[in-house]
């Protein structure tokens, strides 16, 4: 590995973060904060969505499951098609489907017929977030790269935050299929933005179509014999999924079902939740360009806390009080950007060539996670509750909640044993790369 350095780009026709690169960002960053709000959007409706679809607990987890299973098992293929293909390509794949799967969704009346609609949502989101990486990694300077990629985090929480409240707003004006329908067509326009303003890198003489299929299979199995690549997934996989599953499906019915809010007061702390990882994005991409050898460390601790603070409310004799609700929201939200670390612990382990599989890799833990939490809360639910949303109380949603220290603990383990691996590996086979981290400095494959 060698440090790295901006680099000079001899035989470029636009330089590394200049006005093309934040231009050709901006298009494709906008594609992910509308991914983001399709994915948020079921988040605040499903209290309605049971009562449009006439489903349980259960069921509505279905949704959201499907769409999760599906993104995660995509990630691989993805990962190996971007190296593949390209960034342009998938995103304008990513935009057609999603608007097509929302269009679907806005209309769709029953059970069969939402899940469909999900699936291809999914398979939609899974092709924006790795390319959009990409992008970053070939029109930014490498020094750069760590604090954009927050910013790309910061940025996609738009789409919750446009969720969290208009969403809502629209959903209780204008009904469900206006306000899907409409929120659908606003992925045509970006379709037609990406046409006409991204490329895929700002070298002209940059190919990725010279990379054979045949190559694809051993750069995927590269990445992941890679111990980085595992602990940038587990550091993922364990920061992510604590705001995913609250702000994606069960915060909402969490805080007005089980906490006794009104509707009002759980979207604006989903709101705050929002706000919280705008403010945090640029800490930890702060921390981390300053201080890359402590990423894990950083990954524990913000962990920990979430995990604490959880305690806290589950405890808590009867509802929790709203300032302790909000310290919940917080703490919680900051997983989110948290979880970005672990893309960045891939990059340092991976060489360009199979970036997109390494990426897509650790892309697979947090919605693993999520999709595991999901499924163990719906399911819990549905066990102590069996009336259907109607009887959610607070211990029904102790219950089900404690549900996910099986997941942190998994996660937890599994950062420990890679963190030792990758430290000591780095140190045996290139003790200047471990010296330079060790010092503060960032490194390249």
């Amino acid at each position: 590995m060698v440090r790295e350095t901006d680099p000079v780009t001899s035989g470029a026709e636009f330089s590394l973060g200049g006005r093309r690169a934040w231009t050709v960002y901006g298009a494709c960053v906008s594609i992910y904060i509308l991914a983001v709000f399709h994915r948020s959007s079921l988040g605040v409706a499903g209290l309605i969505a049971t009562e449009r679809f006439h489903i349980a607990a259960a069921q509505l987890s279905a949704f959201t499951m499907v769409q999760l299973l599906v993104y995660a098992a995509m990630q691989v293929p993805v990962g190996a098609l971007l190296d593949r293909f390209g960034p342009r390509r998938l995103l304008l794949a990513g935009v057609s489907l999603m608007t097509l799967a929302q269009l679907g969704f806005a209309f769709a009346d029953s059970f069969p017929a939402g899940i469909v609609a999900r699936v291809v949502l999914g398979v939609g989101d899974s092709m924006v977030f790795v390319p959009l990486l990409r992008i970053v990694a070939l029109w930014f300077p490498p020094i750069r790269i760590a604090m954009v990629s927050q910013v790309t985090g910061l940025l996609g929480q738009l789409g919750a935050l446009v969720a969290a409240t208009p969403l809502v707003y629209a959903l209780h004006r204008w009904g469900w299929t206006p306000s899907y329908a409409s929120a659908a067509c606003v992925g045509v326009v970006l379709a037609v933005l990406v046409l006409v303003v991204v490329r895929d890198s700002p070298n002209p003489d940059h190919e990725l179509d010279d990379i054979k299929v045949r190559a694809l299979a051993r750069a995927v199995r590269s990445a992941w014999r890679t111990p980085g690549t595992r602990l940038g997934l587990w550091s993922h996989f364990s920061a992510q999924f604590g705001a995913n599953v609250f702000a994606l499906l069960w915060g909402y019915p969490f805080l007005v079902a089980g906490q006794g809010l009104s509707p009002g007061t759980a979207g604006t702390l989903l709101m705050l939740m929002t706000v919280t990882t705008v403010v945090s994005s640029p800490m930890i991409g702060g921390f981390i360009t300053k201080y890359p050898f402590s990423r894990s460390t950083l990954i524990l601790g913000i962990v920990t806390a979430i995990m604490t603070v959880w305690a806290v409310v589950l405890l808590w004799p009867g509802r929790a009080p709203l300032p302790v609700l909000v310290v919940l929201v917080v703490v919680t939200a900051v997983g989110g950007p948290g979880s970005l670390v672990g893309f960045d612990v891939a990059r340092t382990f991976n060489p360009p060539t199979r970036l997109g599989s390494a990426t897509g890799i650790v892309n697979v833990g947090g919605f693993l996670a999520s999709l595991s939490t999901v499924t163990l809360i719906g399911v819990v639910l549905d066990r102590v509750a069996p009336g259907g949303p109607a009887t959610y109380d607070v211990h029904a949603f102790k219950l089900a909640m404690s549900m996910q220290y099986l997941v942190w603990g998994l996660g937890l383990a599994q950062i420990l044993r890679y963190r030792r691996k990758v430290r000591r590996e780095l140190k045996e086979s290139d003790p200047a790369a471990y010296a330079a981290l060790r010092a503060g400095e960032a490194i390249n494959p």
